[in-house]
């Protein structure tokens, strides 16, 4: 009996192997990237020499001058010749193979997580040294007004990413309206340190210059609560609001603050703002001249720049009060339903937390610092105005937090350092005011939110977690590992 043939397969071939890429492919690529980098950097010098190569100005005369910057239209051009010419053989490589995405920390987190630990003491240990390098680098005290000037504007940025932080970063709650809290600040500074019955009543109980010396450090708890009233009052009409429906409101009641301080005349002097407020005092002792001043009690010589070193220490004793009180905050069960709440409000809402008094506090704990960060600023100015808390100030902040990572401390602080210190310096740019680049006449200052919106596009796009993208779980089971940023909700309200 004959068996049913059975037809056998024949063995497939081995899949073949991919050639290795010879050299000359290489060599190809780079000059076809080479070409493509000259390309585009005639295109990029066509298209700006009309606009860029020529300038006209006005004269005294009235006549108008045309001169040339063609230099300025060749930086350009190179500019984007090595741009393209780095992007094309790297990220729009045709044969590059997208890297895969892995869950949890990469290396980079873990190296942060790792160095961590020492990156909070060498910061604030160099925010403390900050006025003295300054002093040595500048080589003298009068000399260094402005680095302290500069400490004082970052630091004041930092304090405030800071309490944002509360907001946005652990309930999840998205305000755009935290300029409003810093009015508020000031002006309850400002309305209560110029108070003519105040001043009199104190004069005639405590001596006549007891309101003046104390004024700062009696209104500064005061200017937080009373902003910290305001963040529950705005708290209460968006219990129900979430995503962008929560920013128009919260973006609402920052121009409705503004709005008031403008028409309320009688109270906040309208447009024209409160000037005279009374200058920071050592605890009561001033910085003057006087024999009762802070240099001769403490036998100096006497320099102005004694009161701005001061207001330095006070600010960065606000902004360490902030960060400590954020995190024992985060720690203890208000904190957790915070960051509950940005998780999953239906979730926290099923575990028995109550969500109400959870927005209401953390609106109220970040506008309280808001607030001292206000007065701090009503009493280093020494003049207040509607023009000092526009919306711009909110984007600002808000971007401090998102960019440098929601819910970072140490996030939040290398933001403001980069965005506002870094800003700031560009007034140091003085070679780009050379005749064959902008001119003598160029201000590099003036497009600072142009290089604002760059870098936030740039951040967004290779750090959509922000700066520091991992973050610390608050509890945890016997070890305590960094938790990725992928697998922390960002939180919309």
């Amino acid at each position: 009996m004959a068996l049913p043939s059975v037809d056998v397969p024949a063995p497939s071939a081995p899949p073949p192997v991919p050639a290795a890429p010879a050299r000359g492919a290489r060599g190809s690529a780079v000059v076809a990237a080479l070409n493509d980098a000259v390309v585009s950097g005639l295109i990029t010098a066509l298209v700006l020499l009309p606009l860029v190569g020529f300038r006209a100005t006005e004269s005294g005369s009235g006549p108008l001058t045309l001169t040339y910057r063609f230099g300025l239209v060749a930086v350009f051009a190179a500019i984007v010749a090595i741009l393209r010419f780095v992007l094309t053989l790297t990220v729009w490589r045709r044969d590059r193979k997208p890297r895969a995405r892995t869950e949890g920390p990469t290396a980079a987190a873990r190296l942060g997580t790792l160095a961590a630990p020492a990156v909070k003491p060498v910061f604030f240990g160099f925010a403390i040294a900050y006025p003295f390098l300054s002093i040595l680098m500048a080589g003298g005290l009068s000399s260094s007004r402005y680095w302290v000037d500069l400490g004082i504007y970052v630091l004041t940025y930092v304090m405030l990413g800071w309490g944002l932080n509360i907001v946005v970063g652990l309930a999840g709650l998205l305000d755009l309206g935290y300029v409003a809290f810093y009015a508020v600040g000031a002006y309850t500074f400002a309305l209560l340190s110029t108070s003519v019955p105040l001043n009199d009543f104190f004069a005639g109980h405590l001596g006549e210059n007891f309101w003046t010396a104390w004024s700062f450090w009696i209104c500064l708890p005061l200017s937080g609560l009373l902003a910290a009233f305001w963040g529950v009052i705005l708290g209460f009409p968006v219990l129900r609001l979430r995503g962008d429906y929560l920013a128009i409101v919260t973006l609402a009641f920052g121009e409705i603050i503004r709005l008031v301080l403008i028409n309320w005349v009688s109270l906040t002097n309208g447009g024209a703002g409160i000037s005279s407020i009374p200058p920071i005092s050592f605890f009561g002792i001033p910085f003057d001249s006087s024999d009762t001043g802070f240099a001769a009690l403490f036998g100096l010589e006497f320099n102005s720049m004694h009161r701005m070193i001061f207001l330095y220490f006070v600010i960065l004793g606000l902004a360490a009060l902030t960060a400590l009180a954020t995190i024992r905050l985060r720690k203890m069960p208000v904190g957790r339903a915070w960051e509950a709440l940005r998780e999953d409000e239906i979730a926290c809402r099923s575990l028995g937390i109550n969500t109400t008094l959870t927005k209401l506090t953390a609106f109220a704990t970040g506008a309280l610092f808001g607030g001292f960060a206000g007065a701090f600023f009503a009493v280093r100015i020494r003049f207040v105005s509607p023009e000092s808390f526009t919306f711009m100030e909110s984007a600002v902040i808000l971007a401090i937090v998102v960019l440098g990572g929601m819910g970072s401390q140490m996030g939040v602080a290398a933001a403001a350092v980069l965005l506002i210190g870094g800003m700031e310096l560009l007034r140091n740019l003085s070679f780009l005011k050379a005749d064959f680049l902008f001119g003598p006449d160029f201000d590099p200052s003036l497009y600072r939110m142009l290089i604002f919106g760059f870098a936030m596009v740039a951040v967004m796009v290779w750090r959509p977690r922000g700066l520091v993208s991992s973050r610390m779980p608050t509890i945890f089971l016997k070890e305590r590992k960094a938790v990725s940023g992928a697998l922390v909700k960002e939180g919309h309200g």
